[in-house]
C-alpha cells in the first residue's frame, strides 16, 4: 500500500485547490492508498524564518505534526495556486520552516555539495494558474515549478518530480472544471 501525503497550499478552503485536492485524495483512497493529508492555512505556525539558519526556532506543535507525516511519506502530493509566478505565501513559510539543515538536507563537510535527506520519495506537484499551461512554459519559463521541483524537492532528494497544471482558470467553463478534476482523480487512482 502506497503512503501518500497530500498537502493543500492554498490559503482559501473554497478554492478549486480544494476541489481538485479531493479530487486527487478521491482517487488516491478508491486505488488503495494510505492517505494523510496537511492543508497549510488550517496549521497554528509562524510563517516567517525569522533568523534565517542563523538561529534554530522552535517548530511548533502543527509543523512537528505535519514533519512526522513527510517522514512517514513515500510520495508527496502539493496542491497549490501559481501566484506572481510562485507559491502562495503561506506555502513559502511552511517550506522555509520545515525544509531546514539537518531535517531536509545537511552540508557535507569541505564540499559545496549537498547531503539530500528525504530521498526515497517521489512527488507530483498540481498547480493552478489564470494562463494557460503552454504559455507558462514557453514565455515563462515555468519559475514556480522549477523553484518547487529542482530547487526544493529534488535539492532535498525527493525524485522523480511530476508536474500537472490546470492552467487558464479565469477563461475555464464549469465543463472545463469538470474535466480537470476528472483529470486530477485519475492521477490520484494511478497513485502518481
Amino acid at each position: 500500500m502506497k503512503r501518500i501525503l497530500l498537502i493543500n497550499g492554498h490559503p482559501d478552503p473554497e478554492s478549486f485547490c480544494q476541489g481538485l485536492a479531493r479530487a486527487y485524495e478521491d482517487g488516491a483512497v478508491t486505488a488503495g492508498a494510505d492517505l494523510k493529508t496537511i492543508r497549510i492555512a488550517d496549521l497554528q505556525f509562524n510563517p516567517n524564518l525569522q533568523f534565517g539558519y542563523r538561529q534554530r526556532m522552535t517548530l511548533e506543535p502543527d509543523l512537528l505534526d505535519a514533519w512526522e507525516k513527510i517522514q512517514w511519506a513515500q510520495h508527496l502530493v502539493w496542491v497549490f495556486p501559481v501566484w506572481w509566478g510562485s507559491v502562495p505565501a503561506i506555502t513559502k513559510g511552511f517550506l522555509d520552516r520545515l525544509f531546514l539543515p539537518g531535517m531536509a538536507f545537511s552540508k557535507k563537510e569541505h564540499s559545496v555539495w549537498y547531503n539530500k535527506l528525504l530521498k526515497g520519495r517521489s512527488a507530483r506537484i498540481i498547480t493552478t494558474m489564470d494562463q494557460p499551461g503552454w504559455w507558462c512554459l514557453l514565455v515563462n519559463r515555468r519559475p514556480s515549478h522549477w523553484a518547487m521541483k529542482k530547487l526544493t524537492l529534488n535539492f532535498c532528494g525527493i525524485s522523480p518530480v511530476k508536474t500537472t497544471i490546470v492552467g487558464n482558470l479565469n477563461r475555464t467553463t464549469e465543463k472545463d472544471r469538470l474535466r480537470s478534476l476528472e483529470k486530477i482523480r485519475q492521477l490520484g487512482i494511478k497513485l502518481g
